[in-house]
């Protein structure tokens, strides 16, 4: 009679209990598998054939446990292709002076990953990296203009709008809208696909300096819009910093949102110096 190999479903683990479900036992062992580096991030997982025959159960236990490392974000259903395993989610750090204000200087370089710290690898990342333009959509009065006017104290139609999305690794990973109001805008500034730091561009565009005034943080599910650019399924949880940043003397001048890939990035609050 045959023996199932050391890892299998039926192989005691602290977190299983006599009514854990066979294919819950399975999704953890292959979830031991990633976090050993057995399966890196982007490779792909064997077939259902393949793992139903090495861990000795049937077909659909494997497609339970592979949707529920789906739900978990570990990996990723590509349909007709295959599953492969996520990358690891990005750090990204927000530090916290509150003996001081500190200037917005943009987040597309604080939320680069960081390198050489916490373990993360280090190399100069993709060239493909960056904050890009995307579009200059009209301030129209729909609800996140009208939130921005709000914000900045003003009518919609005082406000320049320009959204972007950075992308970190090689893929996208937030979807940026910024409201000003000032313009219009420079052509060249909100050209579709060009490369920058908006935070700075648009402070420069405006001739100021720009210091934080506050920040939040929540979640949303993504709508089609957003789940087009970052390229996840409508609903995807996407986090959400947005803030309002103002000139030195406390105006109100720029608001922004940013909405974020929930499965690829978690933020990372810093009160002491590191």
């Amino acid at each position: 009679m045959a023996t199932n190999p050391p890892d299998t479903p039926n192989t005691p683990n602290p977190a299983d209990t006599p009514s854990t479900p066979l294919y819950r036992r399975l999704a953890r062992r292959l979830q031991e598998r990633v976090d050993a580096g057995t399966y890196p991030a982007g490779t792909r997982l064997p077939s259902e054939p393949e793992l139903s025959a090495e861990f000795g159960v049937n077909r659909l236990t494997v497609r339970q446990a592979v949707a529920e490392l789906e739900r978990a974000a570990v990996v990723e259903i590509r349909r007709g292709v295959g599953t492969f395993v996520r990358p690891p989610a990005v750090r990204v750090s927000i530090a916290v002076d509150p003996r001081s204000q500190r200037f917005d200087l943009g987040s597309v370089h604080a939320a680069l990953p960081d390198r050489g710290r916490d373990g993360d690898p280090g190399g100069e990342g993709d060239p493909g990296d960056g904050e890009f333009v995307v579009a200059a959509p009209g301030v129209t009065g729909s609800a996140e203009d009208a939130e921005a006017a709000r914000r900045l104290g003003r009518e919609p139609r005082e406000l320049f709008r320009v959204d972007s999305v950075i992308r970190l690794g090689g893929r996208p990973r937030a979807a940026c809208s910024y409201w000003v109001p000032f313009g219009p805008l420079p052509a060249d500034l909100v050209r579709p696909g060009r490369p920058g730091n908006l935070v700075l561009d648009l402070a420069r565009a405006a001739g100021v300096e720009l210091e934080y005034d506050w920040r939040a943080f929540g979640a949303v599910g993504a709508d089609l819009a957003d789940a087009e650019l970052l390229g996840v399924p409508p609903g995807t949880a996407l986090l959400v910093r947005e803030g309002v940043s103002c000139t030195p003397d406390g105006t109100p001048t720029l608001y922004v949102r940013r909405r974020i890939d929930g499965s690829s990035a978690r933020f990372v609050l810093h009160f002491r110096d590191r």
